[in-house]
């Protein structure tokens, strides 16, 4: 089920260099975010049959990190989250992958699947929400779309790194169980999809750090899961030279500290080998995988486009070659933009808005920023429309349409009369602009990023879940004053909206997350009717803050390594508030569309393979354990579709729309797991009247608990449910899998 490598190892040139090489040291060479190429093919490599790689782990790889000065795609990272269309998240991959490939990048950061355990993490936008099913099939989608380009995926960040506050000196201590189930589901996905890379994170994890864990490292990522890339640390997160014994294989950006010029690994890691300490065999393993990894993606083809830019010297033409790699993006990104769009709230049909005389947008948030959209290094910074993030995962944006830009395009053509008042405080002013008008659009926002730059504030991770620059306020001000007030929320993670959620004069809410460099068009897009929204929430959006699992652990005054305890376990988002009876204001997978859709006709019925099942399957079959062996989790008889679940949809409105069925597995009570956890979604799309069928397959590895005492997936003694529905809430069919009892 691994699609990386295959035969690609039997391509490979066996060579060996002597630990006296002058490019053995270059195993730590730096990358930081451009690194001169040394093609392989070019080193004075000495022959032998039984060493199959030069001992150079990163000195000849290329480009890892890129700010774009000519790309498309930046800011649509948090919108496919709340896509339930598989064809595009992965066309989304593979428009990033595109554009790093035109750039002469050989390895993307990403993506990232941070699991959102904490509503306000400041990293959450970059990720793909709170649930490991979902975070894991949008990074297979993506994966497969960004390698199709040619570019090296890096899945990240390898694991439990869920908070920025003191994230390279906190310990996040999850049991077993919790970590397979939960946390590293994610890599898994990747490693199936073919990932070549994956990074290492800066925390503990149950007190050892990240990049020198051997249980995570070693014996989860390589030995469960199989996987045969290579794992490079985040920067600056190798805390010792023995991290290459327990699994890493590639350190960034090679310097101990940016710019200091010395490393654990080049010089420290020939003194290791030649000591004993680590073997020689553990340093041709290290190469295989970086080198391997080259190879697999094409990447020693002359085709293959050199660097043309420099992160760190965007002024200097000789090296920032203009090479536009654009292509069509946009269009991507707009409709990444438009499907992500979760309608929360549509009260006497506000929305879609039919050529109203006059329309009133409300908030800085609507508008542009004072200094275009790159005023803020790293996007470290809320000025007009938020787009994105801030922190390392951004990207500079070669332009911005604002909501404002684009209402004002089509008021045009319907001849509506258009105002604005970007002031987010002077509420007096805000509300008698509003006065008398068709409709009101009020536009707020919550910003966060990488622990590396605080705003107003907020050290990566957000201070709380209220919108800033007093949107709350401004909200009420607003919808005083108008009877059609809507609102439009720009961001990176749940607010808490009970303010003015309920307000008569809130006829309608947008949430609209951090959508990138087409944010007006797509979002005009949904309020004129010309896409139906399908988007469905990643998350939860709670009535409090309390309400969530955990919390962000500051660590004030903690001087050493900080004890973050997973004692949520397996409950993280909605299944913690199903298992608690806690009643959300949104559940999960929540979202509204234009028309309405009726569910019926469940059926459930075994797929039966032809031949003799292997062994590892009958014994599951009868309540045993996966056997513990190399790539056992990744087995294909664990993932190929053992049932299949099939049902109708039918669009019972009058307009097209696509429906986000999702389907959730309800365990036997003996398997200690949360009241529902899904398993399927699709987006499928219906014209009005039309009946849909619609598929979708539960596997072994579906249905399968972390036995902690065997070590392998075990089926768990008991009925299993079957429920289809709207959202985590929203059922609509229910069934049992046939012989679960």
């Amino acid at each position: 089920m691994n699609r990386f490598l295959g035969s690609s190892r039997s391509q490979i040139p066996e060579s060996r260099l002597p630990l006296d090489h002058p490019l053995f040291p270059t195993l730590a060479q730096r990358g930081t975010p451009h690194m001169q190429r040394q093609d392989p093919r070019s080193l004075p490599f000495r022959w032998k049959k039984k060493s199959m790689l030069p001992r150079v782990l990163d000195g000849w790889v290329v480009v890892v990190w890129a700010i774009f000065r000519q790309s498309a795609m930046s800011g649509p990272v948090y919108a496919s989250r709340t896509v339930h269309s598989v064809k595009l998240i992965r066309a989304r991959g593979l428009a990033m992958g595109q554009e790093h490939v035109g750039k002469g990048v050989h390895v993307a950061l990403g993506p990232m699947m941070n699991m959102g355990r904490v509503a306000a993490g400041g990293r959450n936008w970059e990720g793909f929400g709170a649930d490991p099913f979902l975070a894991g099939e949008a990074a297979y989608e993506t994966i497969l779309g960004m390698q199709q380009a040619g570019v090296q995926a890096c899945a990240k960040h390898l694991v439990d790194n869920e908070q920025e506050h003191k994230r390279s000196t906190s310990s996040s201590d999850v049991d077993d169980r919790t970590q397979h189930e939960i946390y590293t589901h994610p890599f898994l996905r990747s490693i199936m999809a073919g990932a070549a890379s994956i990074m290492c994170s800066y925390n503990l994890i149950n007190g050892t750090y990240a990049c020198e864990n051997d249980k995570v490292m070693n014996g989860i990522v390589k030995a469960e899961y199989g996987f045969r890339g290579y794992i490079m640390s985040d920067w600056a997160a190798t805390e010792s030279t023995m991290s290459a014994a327990t699994g890493l294989d590639m350190t960034m950006p090679g310097d101990i500290d940016f710019n200091s010029g010395d490393s654990y690994f080049g010089g420290n890691l020939t003194a290791f080998v030649r000591n004993g300490t680590i073997p020689e065999a553990r340093v041709d393993d290290m190469a295989t995988r970086i080198v391997a990894a080259w190879y697999f993606l094409r990447q020693d083809a002359p085709s293959f486009p050199a660097v043309n830019f420099d992160a760190f010297r965007v002024d200097d033409d000789s090296v920032n070659e203009h090479i536009d790699v654009q292509e069509d993006h946009d269009k991507v990104v707009r409709e990444v933009g438009a499907a992500s769009i979760v309608l929360l709230k549509n009260e006497n049909d506000a929305l879609p808005l039919k050529k109203p005389r006059s329309l009133v947008l409300i908030g800085s948030d609507a508008g542009p920023g004072r200094a275009g959209p790159n005023q803020f290094s790293d996007q470290g910074g809320l000025d007009g429309v938020l787009a994105m993030g801030w922190g390392s995962g951004t990207a500079n944006m070669t332009y911005l349409v604002t909501p404002l830009d684009a209402i004002q395009r089509r008021a045009r053509k319907d001849h509506t009369s258009v105002f604005w008042f970007l002031d987010d405080f002077d509420l007096p002013a805000a509300g008698n602009v509003a006065r008398k008008k068709s409709a009101a659009i009020v536009f707020i926002a919550s910003d966060s990023g990488e622990g590396y730059i605080t705003v107003d504030g907020n050290e990566g991770d957000r201070k709380n879940l209220t919108a800033w620059h007093g949107g709350d306020a401004l909200v009420e001000a607003v919808a005083a004053q108008n009877e059609n007030t809507i609102v439009v929320i720009h961001s990176v993670g749940p607010l808490i909206l009970e303010p003015w959620i309920n307000h008569p004069n809130v006829t309608a809410v947008l949430w609209a997350g951090a959508p990138g460099q087409e944010a007006g068009n797509s979002l005009t897009d949904v309020l004129y009717g010309d896409w139906n929204p399908s988007g469905r929430l990643p998350y939860t959006i709670a009535k409090r803050i309390e309400d969530y699992s955990a919390q962000v652990i500051p660590g004030d005054g903690v001087q050493d390594i900080l004890s973050i305890p997973y004692d949520d376990r397996l409950q993280i988002d909605y299944r913690h508030f199903d298992a608690n009876g806690i009643e959300p204001r949104f559940e999960f997978g929540f979202g509204l569309s234009y028309t309405k859709f009726d569910y019926s006709k469940i059926s459930i019925k075994k797929v039966h393979v032809k031949g003799r099942e292997v062994d590892a399957a009958r014994q599951w079959d009868q309540g045993h354990a996966s056997p513990q062996v190399e790539g056992g989790s990744i087995a294909s008889w664990l993932h190929r579709p053992l049932y299949e679940v099939s049902f109708n949809v039918k669009n019972t409105g009058r307009v097209l729309g696509a429906e986000s069925p999702q389907l959730y597995i309800n365990f036997p009570e003996s398997a200690g797991e949360p009241p529902s956890v899904l398993r399927g979604f699709d987006s499928v799309p219906i014209g009005p009247g039309e009946t849909r069928n619609v598929k979708m397959t539960l596997s072994r590895y579906d249905l399968s608990i972390w036995d902690v005492n065997a070590q392998g997936w075990r089926r768990p003694e008991g009925t299993f449910g079957v429920t289809v529905g709207a959202s985590s809430r929203d059922k609509r069919l229910e069934g049992t899998i046939p012989g679960s009892r």
